[in-house]
């Protein structure tokens, strides 16, 4: 399903305005980095209404949150450390923080083989801390963007990553990296899974989001690294739909 295919069950064509990654808008800037923040994160075992399996996923927010916001991404993708560099402070600041929308993170393998590498290491490190101190992971994650180099130079091996891994405080490196080798096939299969499902509603590139109300179903997507005001933009276009 195309996200711009006109549907109540699926995506409001028109909606919402969906730019290119090529095309994105630096309207504003936070003063803040994903450092700066510290959303909470839970983890669930549910489908969502959008037919996403939210296993294995850190989910930003409230569990109650009645919009949730789908957020596609690639460690090596430069227009997704600029989201999060620019804007998801402000969007946490504002949407998050107040329980209006949860975030789904979804990391894919968008830009090849150390992507890949480095989606599993997510993996990894999610299922070590998601019981106990779930909010570390976001420190690490926010710790792989800032260390972001030329997509495929080799800044995302394993070896590179582990080395990241323990300048994290409250992760486990040496415990992540018998996940990287013993348990990298299964955890592929599942990143696979998620490429597919994002594949058949249209996501085509990093960072694509989709906002969505599962209430009435209703949803509508932006495509880019995109400021504050589009995430306005689209809010309250799902709200008022």
């Amino acid at each position: 399903m195309s996200l711009d295919q006109p549907s109540r069950r699926a995506f409001l064509a028109g909606s919402v305005v969906t730019v290119g990654a090529g095309g994105a808008y630096y309207l504003t800037r936070s003063d803040e980095t994903a450092h700066d923040i510290s959303p909470s994160i839970h983890s669930s075992n549910e489908t969502s209404a959008l037919a996403v399996d939210l296993a294995g996923k850190p989910i930003v927010g409230s569990p109650g949150a009645p919009l949730e916001l789908y957020y596609w991404t690639d460690f090596q993708c430069p227009f997704c450390e600029q989201f999060e560099r620019e804007t998801f402070p402000d969007l946490v600041r504002k949407y998050v923080n107040t329980g209006d929308v949860r975030v789904v993170v979804i990391t894919i393998p968008y830009f090849g083989a150390d992507s890949m590498t480095a989606a599993v290491a997510s993996k990894c490190v999610w299922e070590q801390v998601r019981d106990d101190e779930p909010s570390v992971y976001w420190d690490w994650h926010a710790a792989v963007f800032e260390q972001q180099g030329e997509k495929n130079s080799g800044w995302a091996s394993a070896e590179n990553l582990l080395e990241y891994t323990r300048s994290v405080s409250g992760v486990d490196a040496d415990a992540i990296e018998p996940c990287l080798a013993d348990q990298r096939s299964e955890l592929e299969t599942e990143i696979n899974a998620d490429v597919d499902r994002a594949r058949s509603i249209g996501v085509t590139g990093t960072p694509t989001f989709v906002v969505f109300d599962p209430e009435t179903e209703t949803a509508g997507s932006l495509v880019g690294a995109q400021p504050l005001e589009r995430f306005d933009e689209a809010i309250d276009r799902i709200e008022d739909a």
